[in-house]
């Protein structure tokens, strides 16, 4: 992974093959200069306030720490 922004739009996959969705966005502390990713936000509901639309409901979100590794197309997550 090059940039940040290659993680969005990537399919978002648990290690036994479920597919949970797509990320739209990611979240994370900003400390002085120090960036700390947090989330993954994945589903409609994070395209959605991607693009200023607010649902009452929050989106999803998957924790960075479980992040597993990045392929091609796809960010693989440890199953719940």
């Amino acid at each position: 992974m090059r940039t940040l922004s290659s993680v969005l739009r990537r399919q978002v996959v648990t290690e036994s093959g479920r597919v949970l969705a797509r990320c739209f966005d990611v979240r994370g502390d900003l400390s002085g200069s120090t960036l700390r990713l947090r989330s993954l936000c994945v589903g409609r509901k994070a395209l959605l306030e991607h693009f200023g639309i607010r649902s009452h409901d929050r989106h999803d979100e998957v924790a960075w720490s479980s992040i597993v590794r990045f392929e091609r197309d796809r960010i693989v997550v440890r199953d719940p």
